[in-house]
């Protein structure tokens, strides 16, 4: 699930300390490393559902599906809706995704005695949702983009009397702080070299992101 990476269209609460052709780039680099993660992981079918135009960016293997209107909810629905048996949604938010972090959700038993797959965010919110039976009723009315978005969709799971297995926690990618905690952790990332070019040019008396923000 991601957005094209447009100025201006993206990753906009990293602008400022970023420019918005830096926080495009530094989208662009994110769904780069997601991309390659998902062409690595062990699936049938990679499907990547866009809000946008498809560029050079867009690897082969992957085919693409045009986001419905609508709320966030709504499109997380419609993208298990064209799914036709077990699925694994992600976002681009999160490019120190790896397959060995879906691997559980993704392995020859991954369904067994489970009927859905839950990423908590730092965040409060999810990075990745994995359903045997990809119902869009499960997510259809869960406010998003909110500290309590995940607590709310991991009870809307459970409330459908679904067993849910937890992926491990990951950080989103939202503001300056969270791209360097980020990139500090998966530094051999498209993602991380990005913000490297971008930080250093600021190196000389600019000051980095996080300082010219004011964020510890």
């Amino acid at each position: 699930m991601a957005k094209a990476p447009v100025p201006g269209r993206v990753k906009t609460r990293l602008t400022p300390p970023f420019r918005a052709e830096e926080a495009a780039a530094l989208a662009e680099a994110a769904l780069r490393d997601t991309l390659a993660a998902v062409l690595a992981a062990p699936v049938r079918r990679r499907v990547l559902v866009l809000d946008g135009v498809p560029g050079a960016w867009l690897p082969d293997g992957v085919e693409v599906v045009a986001q419905v209107a609508g709320g966030l909810d709504e499109r997380l629905a419609a993208a298990f809706a064209g799914c036709g048996g077990p699925a694994v949604l992600i976002g681009m938010d999160t490019p120190q995704v790896t397959p060995e972090l879906l691997g559980p959700a993704l392995a020859p038993d991954a369904w067994l005695g489970c009927d859905a797959w839950f990423g908590p965010a730092v965040d409060g919110g999810f990075w990745a949702l994995g359903l045997a039976v990809p119902d869009p009723s499960l997510l259809l009315g869960v406010p998003m983009s909110v500290p309590e978005t995940g607590a709310v969709q991991r009870a809307r799971l459970t409330g459908a009397g679904l067993a849910v297995r937890d992926l491990p926690v990951l950080r989103d990618v939202d503001t300056a702080h969270d791209a360097e905690l980020v990139a500090a952790e998966a530094p051999a990332t498209r993602f991380a070299a990005a913000l490297a070019r971008f930080t250093g040019a600021r190196g000389n008396g600019a000051g980095t992101p996080s300082s010219r923000a004011g964020v510890r």
